[in-house]
């Protein structure tokens, strides 16, 4: 087996209001809510994951939602600060007129690499986009009573960073995790993987003069990289060790199994294995029904359930 990063795995953001968080994501943008637990660092916040039908790698978006009341983030350097979806040619139409429906902020389509997008913002101020991609996305995507199969998103397409200098960015992107760039426009540098034909685009765009950004309410937490197994997750710890940056022991999700590490550029990166998935507690049919939780809480399960807010 090659040791690849196959592209993104999910991307993690923080919200305030969990039930606007849910109701957003799981009815505003259909995706399919599969997973309710709580932060294994904070068990006393949640953590929500939405995806496709099964929670595939690169379609997963994940949540803590702090609650109301939270510091705001700040856009700047060193954060990842757009997060792409990629959706069906014509579609961007059927979008403008829900987003018009449900007072979601939005601007025009516009265009970028030859792809038409819609950029938005979700109630909590994250910038996401809607991009029509040239290259044909065949993931099945996950359908609700609004919103069909010819409209919905497939899962990620990009995720953009914003540097002060792309550079130290750009040498673990091609030296470690074996992108290449492939195209550029003014200070937008676009670089994939050849080894998984989705969500395998990370944008690099440099401003030397922007601030530093500032994580917290709206804005993503960090950017995990999708590996097949542990072997070559951590043939991956490894090579970033070797880089000479700090990096933590294998860290076990329950869902996956992951490292983390932060990039030259400012950025919390996790690479997260694909085993064992979000079946491993729940069946299929039951993804994102009950509260589940790790181990380590579970004789805690009353007291954690009496101060989470009811979302459904």
């Amino acid at each position: 087996m090659e040791n690849n990063i196959l592209g993104l795995h999910h991307i993690t953001a923080i919200a305030g209001d969990a039930k606007r968080n849910f109701d957003f994501y799981s009815k505003i943008m259909g995706l399919r809510f599969i997973k309710k637990t709580v932060n294994f660092d904070d068990p006393g916040t949640y953590h929500f994951y939405f995806g496709d039908e099964i929670g595939s790698a690169g379609t997963i978006l994940t949540f803590f939602p702090w609650g109301e009341g939270i510091q705001q983030g700040r856009k700047g350097s060193g954060m990842a600060t757009e997060i792409g979806y990629s959706v069906p040619k014509g579609s961007l139409d059927f979008w403008q007129k829900r987003f018009e429906q449900y007072n979601v902020i939005h601007n025009k389509p516009a265009e970028k690499f030859g792809e038409k997008y819609l950029t938005f913002l979700d109630p909590d101020g994250l910038k996401l986009e809607l991009i029509e991609s040239k290259t044909e996305d065949n993931r099945k995507p996950w359908e609700t009573d609004e919103i069909k199969a010819n409209v919905a998103t497939r899962g990620f397409h990009t995720i953009t960073l914003t540097l002060n200098n792309i550079q130290p960015t750009a040498a673990i992107l091609t030296e470690i995790f074996g992108y290449t760039l492939i195209e550029q426009d003014v200070n937008r540098y676009r670089y994939a993987t050849t080894a998984v034909e989705n969500a395998a685009i990370v944008d690099l765009v440099e401003l030397p003069e922007e601030k530093r950004g500032h994580v917290a309410n709206g804005s993503v937490h960090h950017v995990a990289f999708r590996v097949k197994n542990d072997a070559v997750l951590m043939y991956f710890r490894e090579k970033i060790e070797a880089y000479g940056l700090s990096i933590t022991p294998q860290i076990d999700r329950n869902y996956f199994h992951s490292l983390y590490f932060r990039e030259p550029g400012g950025v919390l990166f996790e690479l997260a294995t694909e085993n064992p998935g979000f079946t491993v507690d729940e069946s299929l049919e039951e993804l994102g029904k009950n509260l589940k939780l790790p181990a380590q809480y579970e004789p805690n399960r009353a007291s954690i359930e009496a101060h989470l807010v009811p979302i459904n």
